[in-house]
């Protein structure tokens, strides 16, 4: 799996079953009518109890300044201390939001899957904010890369 390049996102909820926050590069649109995203949880994440208790998150979609951050996210750090570092906003939902994320999707979870050690949420989105500027963090060969926009050229010969 690790050849799998992928996107960085660190997920967020909050609310009643607690706050709670993983890194996650398992996450991808489903559909545009309505705006749904997939995300992937292991069952023994210490973020689980919380994100299926609670039934809303937030994706935020990394930069590559965020590298450090995501690795407080990605295990091993309590869940007390992960919001230490970063500056957080609250989304629409309740759920802490990353400022300067990419992207951030306040999610409603529709749909819970069993699959092997992890649950495959469907999430409808609420609200879409976005950040202009930045690069894209990837998760390739257990290590982390950057991906620049790329500029399209439309003017015609």
């Amino acid at each position: 799996m690790s050849r799998l390049a992928a996107g960085v996102n660190i997920v967020t909820t909050d609310g009643l079953a607690g706050r709670a926050g993983f890194a996650a590069t398992a996450i991808c649109s489903v559909t545009d009518t309505p705006p749904t995203l997939l995300v992937c949880l292991n069952r023994n994440s210490s973020a689980f109890a919380a994100v299926n208790g609670n039934r809303t998150l937030c994706v935020n979609v990394l930069d590559d300044s965020h590298a450090d951050l995501c690795r407080l996210f990605g295990g091993g750090t309590p869940l007390t201390q992960r919001f230490s570092s970063g500056a957080w906003g609250v989304g629409d939902g309740g759920c802490p939001r990353l400022d300067g994320a990419l992207a951030s999707f306040d999610c409603r979870i529709t749909s819970m899957t069993s699959c092997g050690t992890h649950v495959v949420l469907l999430c409808e989105v609420n609200t879409v904010i976005t950040h202009e500027g930045g690069s894209a963090l990837i998760y390739f060969a257990r290590g982390y890369h950057t991906l620049a926009a790329c500029q399209t050229d439309t003017s015609s010969s």
